[in-house]
C-alpha cells in the first residue's frame, strides 16, 4: 500500500513541526503536497517538503499554515503544471482534465473558522480525498462531483489546483 498520511491529527505533536507548531495544527499544506506526490509515485522526504514550504513565503514560516499558492509553487518546482480555479462551477471541469489536484476550503464551525488542503484522486467511482477530515481513517470519497461535495458539506472560498505530470 501506499503510505499516504490519511490524517494529519495522527502525527504526533512533537515530530514534523511546521513552524513553531504541530502538523496536527497546521501541516495539511504541506501532507497534500506529500500525498499528491505519494499519488504520482515518489517516496517524498516529509521533512525536504516542510522545510520548501516554510522558505516559500519567509514570513509566515508555516506558523499558520501554508500560504493559499505554496503548495503549487512547490509541485512546479517538482516538474508538475499546475492550473487553478477560484469558481466553483469550474472546479469539476478542472478536475476531470487533471491527473490529480488539491482542493483547498474555508470552513466554519460553531466555534472556529478555518482552512484546510486535501490531496484529491480522480478515479472511476469518482474523487477521493487524503487528510480529507480531522477524523480519517483512510481515503475519503468525495462524491462524483466536487462542487456537490463543498455544497453539501457547507464549505466555502474553494479554490481548486489541478495537477498534471509533465509541462503544458
Amino acid at each position: 500500500m501506499k503510505p499516504f498520511i490519511f490524517c494529519q491529527n495522527d502525527i504526533p505533536k512533537k515530530e514534523l513541526r511546521y513552524g513553531f507548531r504541530s502538523s496536527a495544527a497546521t501541516g495539511c499544506g504541506w501532507i497534500a503536497v506529500y500525498n499528491i506526490l505519494v499519488l504520482f509515485g515518489h517516496h517524498p522526504d516529509p521533512k525536504e517538503i516542510i522545510y520548501e514550504l516554510e522558505h516559500d513565503v519567509p514570513v509566515l514560516n508555516g506558523n499558520i499554515g501554508s500560504f493559499l499558492m505554496s503548495p503549487a509553487w512547490v509541485l512546479r518546482r517538482h516538474g508538475y503544471t499546475v492550473h487553478f480555479t477560484t469558481k466553483r462551477k469550474q472546479i469539476d471541469q478542472l478536475a476531470q482534465q487533471s491527473d490529480a489536484g488539491i482542493l483547498f476550503f474555508w470552513w466554519k464551525s460553531k466555534k472556529k473558522i478555518g482552512a484546510h488542503f486535501v490531496a484529491v484522486e480522480k478515479t472511476e467511482q469518482g474523487y477521493i480525498g487524503y487528510n480529507t477530515y480531522s477524523n480519517s481513517k483512510g481515503p475519503d470519497s468525495l462524491g462524483t462531483s466536487i462542487e456537490d461535495f463543498l455544497k453539501k458539506r457547507k464549505y466555502f472560498g474553494a479554490v481548486y489546483f489541478g495537477i498534471n505530470k509533465g509541462c503544458s
